[in-house]
């Protein structure tokens, strides 16, 4: 997963954020953590909402290195822009065969087609991994922008769970076999 195309045709980007630039995101250090990178990030990636997600991860790897694999966060790029926003896997499939995937964006860059590029390129992963048979979601059911993305892939409403981070989620499920609507 390191391309993928745009909503206007230009080249999406996937980049890994290595434990060394959640780090420095974490310490509110964005030179270091785009040297880390390897993309220009910007402040909206040491928000509160970004910080917890790296203090999980970073944990998370403690607690299992070989969930790095599955759980590095991918910042995206646009033709060699600053980032647009992150994505990735919430970790290993589990013994179910599924994998959960999440996906933000910075609000400057919203509703211009980004989280439908993020949301095929992680798609696209998972179905080339025989280990995978599902692929989950969960949502805000305010989130109106998120919902349409995942409607858009064919995603189904299988339950609803309780996030200690954003309350009330829809969760939502697709086969990985096929990618969806890809």
């Amino acid at each position: 997963m390191t391309e993928t195309t745009g909503p206007a045709g230009e080249r999406v980007r996937f980049t890994a954020l290595t434990a060394e630039a959640l780090t420095a995101l974490l310490d509110g250090d964005i030179p270091r953590a785009s040297e880390e990178a390897g993309v220009p990030l910007t402040d909206w990636f040491t928000t509160r909402e970004a910080q917890w997600v790296w203090r999980f991860r970073l944990g998370q790897f403690a607690a299992d290195p070989a969930a790095v694999r599955w759980a590095l966060p991918q910042a995206v790029t646009v033709d060699g822009g600053p980032a647009v926003g992150y994505c990735g896997f919430h970790g290993p499939p589990g013994e179910a065969r599924t994998v959960e995937i999440g996906y933000s964006v910075a609000p400057a860059f919203r509703r211009r087609g980004y989280a439908t590029a993020m949301v095929a390129g992680l798609l696209r992963r998972a179905a080339a991994e025989p280990s995978v048979t599902t692929v989950r979601a969960s949502v805000r059911p305010d989130n109106t922008g998120s919902l349409a993305t995942l409607e858009r892939f064919g995603f189904l409403p299988v339950g609803e769970q309780w996030d200690e981070e954003d309350g009330l989620e829809l969760v939502f499920e697709v086969p990985a076999a096929g990618g969806g609507h890809l």
